[in-house]
């Protein structure tokens, strides 16, 4: 049975995912407040965290960086109010896996939850994925589409590999700016428009109406691969 920490001051908001995350089948701790969490990273050893930056006594981030700066890796999601971009990059770069807005759904931050878990399973690496007629290599960073190469740039690959790391799920686009180019700034939501744009060119067979990397209209896209 996997081991979740929340972290969240807000009783409500505690109580619903404790009882969300106990359906699923984890086993939960719940605590309302930074240094309790730093305690009880070091008592349990959970197998995942989920870190509210609005927290008494020591902030999300504040806790997030002290987890890593003790070289521990356990997966963390952090929950941002919405509009608080620079807590989101700021998420990021003290070692968050993943963030989500609030408000959410339940079955968006599963969503995420899962992705986490495999990609910081320490199970080997899957070195190749297909979808269609497109087979993506990650070892050889190649793509072909009905065995010919597709020339990709590194950010496009990368984009690509993002997209199929969280397929499924629906990804925001100042989020893929920050994962995809670390950008640190006002987001520009064009830049990745194009970008998507460009591997829908390449990879679609009919990329006006996609059918793998489809939009969420005002949200941003999903793979559906």
């Amino acid at each position: 049975m996997p081991k979740v920490l929340i972290v969240e001051d807000d009783d409500a908001m505690a109580v619903a995912l404790k009882d969300g995350f106990e359906y699923e089948g984890f086993a939960v701790s719940v605590v309302g407040d930074g240094a309790a969490a730093l305690d009880l990273v070091r008592e349990t050893a959970p197998d995942l965290v989920v870190l509210d930056v609005m927290l008494p006594k020591m902030n999300g981030l504040e806790v997030c960086r002290q987890i890593r700066a003790g070289g521990n890796q356990l997966p963390i999601i952090m929950l941002t109010a919405r509009g608080q971009e620079i807590d989101k990059v700021l998420g990021l770069k003290t070692g968050a896996d993943d963030y989500i807005t609030k408000p959410f759904s339940f079955l968006e931050l599963m969503a995420r939850v899962e992705a986490v878990l495999r990609r910081t399973s320490g199970s080997s690496p899957v070195e190749t994925y297909a979808f269609g007629d497109v087979l993506v290599n990650f070892k050889r960073r190649e793509v072909t589409k009905a065995g010919t190469p597709v020339d990709l740039s590194p950010r496009e690959f990368r984009l690509l590999q993002y997209f199929i790391e969280h397929r499924g799920e629906v990804v925001e686009r100042d989020h893929l700016l920050h994962a995809v180019w670390d950008y640190q700034g006002t987001p520009l939501t064009r830049t990745v428009d194009m970008h998507v744009a460009k591997l829908r060119g390449k990879l679609e067979e009919h990329p006006a109406e996609p059918h793998w990397i489809v939009t969420v209209h005002r949200v941003g896209y999903r793979f559906t691969g």
